[in-house]
């Protein structure tokens, strides 16, 4: 589990933020709280993993609370103003979520902080062991609201994009959900997972055949555009 505290001087923001942690299986709330400067402290001690922080607060500011914190933990930037984003990721932030946060995007933030934790901590408390494995699963959107799908990356065969859908091939299963095929290469570790076309994913370690242009994972045939042939065909040589 990923230990999250959220720092906000608005109380209704925190309980937004508070709400749509407990929905993630992978995440888990140590606090929340309306003061920075105790947050700071939480931080350094290393009690979170985490942290969903407001920027423009009282006292210490969110992009102060970032220096000050050492890095001791990972940070998603929570604020109503958009003209901030460019310095939260000069100072390495996981992402930065404009306020109304829709749970989808929150979901997106969650996921991407998944990738920075290959073995999260437990609820415990007890620091993760350190390890180079990266994450074997995400979670995708259902089709009903607050349903998340857990998906095996060992699963996937391909993936296909269909405008702000993508569909995920499984074998004897496929399942649909509301992303976009760019944000989904942005969450997917690569390799296995490689971009073969403006409509499709595959993972390499299920291409049983290549020819040409067309490639065969299990009994269905992707195409191969031009732009990612070169990119493709050098990592096959690699292995």
């Amino acid at each position: 589990m990923i230990r999250c505290l959220v720092v906000d001087d608005e109380a209704p923001a925190l309980a937004i933020l508070a709400d749509y942690i407990s929905q993630v299986p992978f995440l888990t709330l140590v606090g929340t709280t309306t003061n920075p400067l105790e947050a700071l402290t939480l931080v350094q001690q290393g009690g979170a993993d985490v942290v969903f922080l407001d920027i423009q607060m009282p006292k210490l500011t969110g992009l102060q609370f970032l220096k000050l914190s050492g890095h001791r933990c990972k940070v998603v930037l929570t604020t109503a103003y958009p003209e901030y984003a460019l310095e939260g990721y000069e100072n390495d932030v996981v992402d930065y979520l404009l306020k109304p946060i829709a749970f989808e995007r929150f979901l997106k933030a969650a996921q991407k902080a998944l990738a920075l934790f290959p073995a999260a901590p437990a609820a415990s408390g007890l620091p993760a062991p350190v390890s180079s494995t990266p994450p074997a699963y995400l979670f995708i959107k259902g089709d009903t609201k607050h349903k998340y799908v857990r998906v095996n990356y060992a699963d996937i065969l391909y993936i296909e994009g269909l405008s702000n859908y993508v569909s995920l091939y499984l074998p004897g299963q496929r399942l649909i959900t509301y992303q976009t095929l760019k944000e989904l290469t942005d969450t997917l570790p690569h390799p296995p997972f490689l971009r073969v076309h403006k409509s499709y994913i595959v993972s390499l370690d299920k291409i049983r055949l290549i020819d040409g242009n067309t490639l065969y994972i299990e009994d269905k045939q992707v195409p191969v555009s031009e732009t990612y042939r070169e990119q493709l065909y050098r990592l096959i040589r690699e292995k």
